[in-house]
């Protein structure tokens, strides 16, 4: 029954969060469709942060994934984030219409990542690093998935946004055949003052704290590593060469964070979720240097790097989360994980949207570096919250 709920539930997860960088992977051909700004190119990715905060900060507040049936938050979110997200299709690219549409797609998937972990943590305790580090895995198949669409699917990007539409809503029909763990349990009534835990409780607190400066780098370097990639390759490769490869580079460094999360999340059961943390942050930090460094090099050395980089980007995630499910209470915990993601997640709006503006202006390898500051502000916070044992 565990294993049987746990795939189905991992399969959900990927096939949801197929939408979230969609408009990135296709933005090429949006572009060459219909011209539009930067700002604007900026807002199809950073729309989806920006939904996302305000439908985890109301999902924490009132407690859905505490109170309800978490599959039936999650059938019911996959499914109108898929009908949503399908308007991309039939708008002018780069439209508000469209951005609104991202925006709002952002709210509905607030109801499938956070509330994914609330199933998952019911199904164990001495494996709950696994668990969570299986759903975080799947996240990230699910963000890397739109590029290898693209890949497969040629330069029809409405058939891509389609083909994800479609698979988020396949994925709320499969979370309600998902069976909830012996651990689950739900919050008895709305209680709004859950959430002051998240700073009266220091070991929360420090969690939350290294949780921020790894998504100061995560979301900015998953939403941008193909648009910046395809310019390092460009200083030596043809466009149309440097844009295929960037796709590439992008599916395969995301998508191999997956299994890191799966090896990350065995090894945190064992050595423990901080120290698991701790380094995951000092080499993803230490491949974004790199990577600058790199930029504009030889395509091969960047490509390596690159996937190195994305490897070590991801499985400190959902070690974050496992943490503060450790120090939560049961019932509280679907909403201190949500609370925890919200405030993350409004951290990557800035970053995402700031970043290929700062781009521009300062070049790629500089705001590659900048992202590096992240991962050395988590570490110092997780280093104090080992140091309480």
């Amino acid at each position: 029954m565990k294993a049987r709920s746990v795939t189905l539930l991992l399969i959900a997860e990927v096939s949801a969060l197929s939408l979230w960088f969609i408009s990135a992977a296709v933005l090429p051909e949006m572009v060459r469709e219909v011209e539009f700004s930067a700002f604007r190119q900026a807002a199809l990715s950073s729309g989806v942060q920006a939904g996302f905060v305000i439908g985890a900060l109301l999902s924490a507040i009132f407690g859905l994934a505490d109170r309800y049936d978490p599959r039936k938050v999650f059938a019911v979110s996959a499914i109108a984030a898929g009908v949503i997200n399908f308007v991309l299709v039939v708008v002018t690219p780069g439209s508000t219409i469209a951005i609104i549409a991202r925006v709002l797609t952002g709210a509905l998937l607030a109801g499938v990542y956070p509330t994914g972990m609330k199933i998952a943590i019911g199904w164990g305790k001495k494996d709950r690093g696994f668990l969570v580090g299986a759903l975080v895995g799947a996240l990230t198949l699910g963000s890397a998935s739109p590029h290898l669409i693209v890949l497969l699917g040629g330069a029809d990007w409405r058939l891509t946004v389609t083909f994800a539409s479609l698979a988020s809503i396949a994925a709320g029909l499969v979370c309600l055949l998902v069976k909830l763990g012996p651990h689950h349990m739900s919050a008895a009534k709305f209680n709004p003052r859950v959430i002051l835990s998240a700073w009266t409780n220091k070991r929360v607190r420090l969690a939350y704290a290294g949780y921020f400066g790894h998504m100061w780098e995560l979301y900015a370097m998953w939403a941008w590593i193909a648009v910046a990639t395809s310019v390092s390759y460009s200083a030596t490769l043809p466009l149309a060469d440097a844009e295929w490869l960037s796709r590439v580079t992008a599916f395969v460094a995301i998508g191999s964070g997956a299994f890191a999360c799966l090896f990350a999340g065995k090894l945190a059961d064992n050595i423990g979720k901080a120290e698991v943390t701790i380094i995951a942050m000092v080499l993803s930090g230490t491949a974004a240097l790199a990577t600058a460094l790199s930029f504009g090099g030889a395509p091969w050395i960047t490509f390596v790097i690159v996937v190195i980089w994305g490897i070590t980007i991801i499985p400190d995630s959902a070690q974050f989360s496992a943490i503060v499910a450790d120090a939560s209470s049961p019932d509280q915990a679907g909403s201190l994980m949500t609370f925890q993601i919200a405030l993350g997640f409004a951290l990557t709006f800035v970053t995402v949207q700031m970043v290929p503006i700062l781009a521009n202006l300062f070049g790629w390898p500089a705001i590659l570096a900048v992202m590096a500051l992240g991962p050395a502000f988590g570490i110092v916070a997780m280093a104090r919250l080992r140091a309480m044992g």
